[in-house]
């Protein structure tokens, strides 16, 4: 039974009355949040990852193989997982941007959840703050929570930090510290969370809508030297094409401009192998770095009995380029950047169950409420996908669609189970000239070759299904 924790579950009586009984308790929501978390995790097959506290999560729940972020960059991605509205929705694809600008009147999740009698409490990085973007106060029940910690403690790369091409003070890509997980942001979250955690548990009344955000693994690749010793790096995996997709646009691509402002980068050109290896390196200790902190959490969840009474969400914001294609960051319409980790644990769902259900960042929205048995607000973009929390052997979408712009065009994809279709247009211009992208990931899936000029009747048909969304907004200004 979802919505509804009761003591006594009396199957009788909820045939004959429509409301549950007065002692039934409204389950709690734990929302972990990751910053560009790809699935290089154990649990998605990953067999260098070691990530033992995220395949707990999977054991416990539902893992999502199919699931997409709506734009593969920050501030977008997490708009919609809060608002349940796509970027081409609210016209907000851009860093600086804070939605209620373009949609003030956007009801978020958690603050759907607090008029609803939840204390809705958000910590680390929920929203994207900076690069003038704010928090949204509306959101939360008190104030949203953010760590005070070091970026850098060792020595010799305090030293490295100088100004990037915006004026912002970057160090060096990396950092292996022999410190405590508190040392940095990440294991200071954690430890807020599991003393909220305790708090809530004394307190009976009144069910917590508990969104907490690790910033790792975005870079800088920074975690405990602890994480970085569990991987030889000899052994990593490598990226295996080098090169952009044959006959794509040259613009579909990223020229990972975020990795360049780091101190030891190089500002132009190929990242050689070695640097190539590094940062792989530091991209899975910053990753095993997050599960630890992760692990925090769920340990708290079971030790303070509250574990079998709270839906726990674990979601990364997009994916990351690691070396393939040549490419860095996230940043494109392509796989790597796109594809995210979603597992789902909830009260009465399967569990241990992986699906190739096809869902977006926007569902979450809805299927929470759904789980915890409030009425959905109308107007979302996400569907629910609780009928697969239920039984993994449901479907859910048959597509998912998310946007990159670029060059004054803004690439809107399609992906279903086999193909994926980018159409590349200015907003609202003729269709006629339009650029298109196709990968067969069927026979490529590395994304080798664009397939468009050669594939008529399948792009029709996904140009067709893409035609049934609403026309993109372009990025939202301020009036002068």
């Amino acid at each position: 039974m979802f919505g509804r924790i009761c003591a006594t579950v009396l199957l009788g009586l909820f045939a004959i009355v429509a409301s549950p009984p007065s002692h039934c308790k409204p389950p709690n929501v734990l929302l972990i949040c990751v910053d560009d978390l790809k699935p290089t995790i154990g649990c998605y097959g990953d067999p260098v990852a070691v990530t033992p506290n995220i395949d707990a999560l999977a054991a416990r729940g539902v893992r999502f193989d199919m699931a997409y972020c709506n734009q593969a960059v920050c501030s977008p991605s997490r708009n919609a997982l809060m608002t349940g509205l796509r970027p081409q929705t609210i016209g907000v694809y851009d860093l600086s941007t804070h939605f209620r600008d373009a949609a003030p009147d956007a009801v978020t999740v958690s603050q759907h959840f607090k008029r609803n009698g939840y204390l809705a409490e958000g910590l680390g990085k929920i929203y994207h703050t900076g690069h003038g973007n704010r928090d949204d106060a509306d959101s939360w029940s008190v104030a949203s929570w953010r760590p005070k910690a070091a970026a850098y403690v060792l020595e010799k790369n305090l030293a490295m930090r100088k100004p990037d091409a915006k004026g912002r003070v970057r160090g060096p890509a990396t950092e292996s510290a022999d410190v405590s997980d508190e040392t940095y942001s990440d294991g200071l979250i954690a430890e807020e969370a599991v003393h909220r955690l305790e708090v809530y548990k004394e307190r009976t009344d009144q069910p917590f809508f508990l969104a907490v955000g690790f910033l790792k693994p975005h870079l800088p690749f920074i975690a405990p030297k602890r994480y970085w010793d569990l991987y030889d790096k000899r052994n990593l995996p490598m990226p295996k094409v080098k090169t952009p997709p044959q006959d794509a646009p040259s613009y579909a691509s990223t020229t990972f401009g975020e990795l360049r402002n780091y101190s030891d980068m190089p500002a132009r050109g190929e990242i050689d192998e070695a640097t190539t290896r590094h940062l792989i390196h530091g991209y899975y200790a910053a990753t095993s770095y997050a599960d630890a902190q992760i692990g925090k959490l769920l340990r708290a969840l079971d030790q303070l009995s509250l574990a079998d009474e709270t839906i726990v969400v674990l979601w990364g914001d997009h994916g990351w380029h690691l070396g393939d294609h040549g490419m860095w960051c996230k940043h494109t319409n392509y796989e790597q950047a796109a594809r995210i980790p979603i597992i789902v644990s909830a009260p009465g769902g399967v569990r241990g169950a992986a699906t190739q259900a096809m869902i977006e960042t926007v569902d979450l929205y809805p299927t929470l409420t759904e789980l915890a048995g409030l009425p959905t607000p109308a107007g979302l973009d996400g569907q629910s996908f609780a009928d697969v929390i239920r039984n993994a052997d449901a479907t859910a979408r048959d597509f998912v669609t998310h946007v990159y712009p670029r060059g004054g065009r803004l690439g809107r994809a399609i992906r279903n189970s086999r193909y994926r279709m980018v159409e590349w247009k200015v907003v609202a211009g003729p269709r006629e000239e339009a650029e298109i992208e196709l990968y067969d990931y069927q026979v490529d899936p590395l994304e080798t070759e664009n397939i468009a000029a050669t594939s008529a009747a399948i792009v029709a048909q996904l140009r067709d299904k893409l035609d049934r969304q609403p026309e993109a907004k372009p990025q939202w200004k301020r009036r002068k």
